[in-house]
């Protein structure tokens, strides 16, 4: 091989010389021990973030999946619940069917609440007491006893035409009859059925009423006119009895003296007892059994509670003066109703006179 000869280029004349460039000064090396650590920081930064996105990623699945659960829970009871209904239907349809319909009940009405004079207690009264003490409207064998039934007519007439009911039962003096005035008649009342009668004993100086008509322990009136005894528990109706008096009569008796009748009258308790009892038993006609209009100063208390007076003298007993005194004291605010008179001379001593 033929080898080419080498040139050595020659420099120009005059040329200037290029002046000579310094190596460069390496860049200083970052410590290999920081680069490995910064390196690991990272590398476990991303496994760190790669980790979180997993577990979340977990998570929504997880909620997907119980989601998914409870709907399939909640169909499966709607569907239960359904099934369940049909089967009862049918159940209920078939029992429809194989029994038949119940009668619908009957209809029963309430029986009406009693009203507070069918609720009062009851009396018995005895045939024989009532003829010894002279009470001829209980059996009516006494053919006087027509004279009652005459008078109760004109009183019932006259309380009607003035739409009063209370009607008090006096005499001038003792032993004129009041009481068994009071007694005939109100029996004689009873027998009218749409007439209510109630009889009080009011002569609370000498009770006398519950003897004569034979009831043993009535009690005092004077404690129900002061409040401490219900009407109820003490005004008593007349029982199922074989007499000739109807059940429309109530007592109001009396086995104990009042020392104070007048100042008892005179109480407002007692106006007040008057309107309740009157108001819860609704009577028609109220007869009071007043001492004698002479004897005490009772009937005048009582007065402002009257609707009128029924005086009974005793024939050969009264006096016209005892009988102008009476009416005197009366004066206009209390009516005299009539004059019964009782013990008529000259004639039989059942037969008894009124004008």
């Amino acid at each position: 091989m033929t080898q080419r000869p080498k040139f050595t280029r020659k420099k120009r004349a005059g040329a200037q010389s290029l002046p000579e460039i310094e190596p460069a000064v390496p860049a200083p090396q970052v410590d290999d021990t920081e680069r490995k650590q910064a390196e690991i920081r990272a590398r476990q930064a991303e496994e760190a973030a790669a980790a979180a996105k997993a577990r979340a990623a977990e998570e929504e699945a997880e909620r997907q999946r119980l989601a998914q659960q409870l709907r399939r829970i909640e169909e499966e009871r709607v569907a239960e619940a359904q099934r369940q209904g049909a089967v009862a239907k049918a159940e209920a349809d078939q029992a429809e069917v194989a029994q038949p319909a119940e009668p619908e009940p009957e209809y029963h009405p309430a029986a009406p609440a009693l009203s507070d004079w069918e609720r009062l207690g009851t009396v018995s009264l005895d045939a024989a007491t009532l003829d010894r003490h002279r009470i001829i409207t209980g059996t009516r064998k006494d053919g006087a006893h027509t004279t009652f039934d005459v008078l109760r007519t004109r009183l019932l007439q006259a309380l009607s035409e003035k739409g009063w009911k209370r009607v008090a039962i006096t005499s001038p003096t003792q032993g004129c009859g009041k009481t068994f005035t009071a007694a005939n008649l109100a029996l004689s009342l009873s027998r009218q059925e749409n007439c209510r009668t109630l009889l009080l004993d009011f002569d609370m100086r000498r009770p006398s009423l519950a003897k004569v008509l034979g009831v043993q322990n009535p009690g005092s009136i004077g404690d129900m006119l002061r409040g401490t005894k219900d009407p109820q528990d003490h005004i008593k109706r007349l029982g199922p009895n074989t007499l000739h008096a109807g059940q429309n009569i109530a007592f109001g008796l009396n086995d104990s003296a009042e020392s104070y009748a007048s100042e008892l009258l005179l109480d407002p308790r007692t106006g007040a007892a008057l309107d309740d009892l009157e108001e819860r038993l609704n009577p028609d006609v109220i007869l009071f059994d007043l001492p004698p209009a002479l004897f005490s100063d009772d009937v005048l208390a009582l007065q402002p509670h009257l609707d009128g007076v029924l005086l009974v003298v005793g024939g050969g007993v009264t006096t016209q003066a005892e009988i102008q005194e009476v009416e005197s004291r009366l004066g206009e605010a209390t009516p005299l109703l009539g004059i019964v008179l009782n013990k008529a001379e000259g004639v039989h001593s059942a037969n008894y006179e009124y004008f």
